[in-house]
């Protein structure tokens, strides 16, 4: 017979205290994250315009557009990005990385793929309704926006390396 298993709340009580991410802190890492990702997409697709001028993903110009609402290659790209970065950085954008905050998961010790792809594909729910989604940051008494909690996911604020050696000599 199958029973519950209460992982989740094994690993919540791991995470119980972590010192959540303001807004402010996760705006600007969203926003750099958006500069490194069209620079990328520049790079990428850019170098790549002749062979993919060929496939008609190419607008009227015939020039590639990155646009969320041109095509499904542009929405693609920033579930690859936003994907493959939080799974393969532990957690951490480029943006997050400067910014020293990082996505948890509240159901394993790792964020999984699968948890990072969901959480990429979140961001489009938190952008309806004007945005709402990120501001419910607000309301959420532990921080979270709609992609968090679709994602079983929080964003922390890292402790600065040698910050603990520092307070162990005082």
């Amino acid at each position: 017979m199958a029973k519950y298993d209460s992982h989740q709340t094994r690993r919540m009580l791991e995470v119980h205290g972590a010192p959540l991410a303001s807004f402010s802190r996760r705006a600007a890492a969203f926003l750099l994250d958006v500069v490194v990702m069209s620079l990328l997409f520049v790079a990428v697709v850019g170098s790549l315009e002749p062979l993919l001028a060929r496939t008609g993903l190419v607008d009227r110009s015939g020039r590639i557009v990155f646009s969320l609402n041109h095509g499904w290659y542009n929405v693609a790209w920033v579930v690859a990005y936003f994907g493959l970065f939080t799974f393969f950085g532990r957690g951490r954008t480029p943006g997050k990385w400067l910014m020293g905050i990082r996505v948890v998961s509240l159901a394993h010790e790792r964020i999984s793929l699968w948890h990072a792809v969901e959480r990429a594909l979140g961001y489009g729910a938190s952008m309806l309704e004007g945005g709402f989604g990120f501001f419910q940051y607000f309301i959420n008494p532990n921080k979270r926006t709609v992609h968090d909690r679709i994602a079983e996911t929080i964003v922390v604020r890292e402790a600065r390396k040698g910050k603990g050696k520092k307070a162990a000599k005082k």
